[in-house]
């Protein structure tokens, strides 16, 4: 009967034991570190993002070029995107379709004073 005590102690220990190990090791992320609260991309630079005004002014200058033939909208729709991978492709600029730092640069479109710290 001590036997049989001793080996269900035994078992008893060595599962917790491994459950405890197993927590410790689910505590950590891939590269090893503790989890946090931090999110995934807390270390991705701020997102680049053009103003109304400056996409209206982007629009027209698609327009003058033949590039795109919608409305001054301010807004990034698809057929402003079309016009923009054209005006890029000609240009010689990273083809994108999005109208960033470097499109209203070349441009002339004015940069924000927090757009030109990106």
């Amino acid at each position: 009967m001590k036997k049989l005590l001793l080996v269900v102690l035994s078992l008893l220990l060595a599962f917790s034991l491994t459950a405890a190990t197993q927590n410790k090791n689910s505590n950590k992320n891939s590269n090893g570190s503790t989890s946090s609260n931090k999110p995934a991309n807390a270390s991705r630079k701020p997102i680049f993002r053009a103003t109304a005004d400056q996409i209206k002014q982007a629009q027209a200058i698609l327009k003058q070029r033949s590039f795109y033939n919608g409305e001054q909208t301010g807004k990034l729709d698809a057929n402003t995107r079309d016009g923009l991978k054209k005006y890029q492709q000609a240009e010689g600029l990273k083809v994108t379709g999005t109208l960033n730092k470097v499109t209203l640069e070349k441009m002339g479109v004015a940069l924000t004073d927090k757009q030109k710290v990106m």
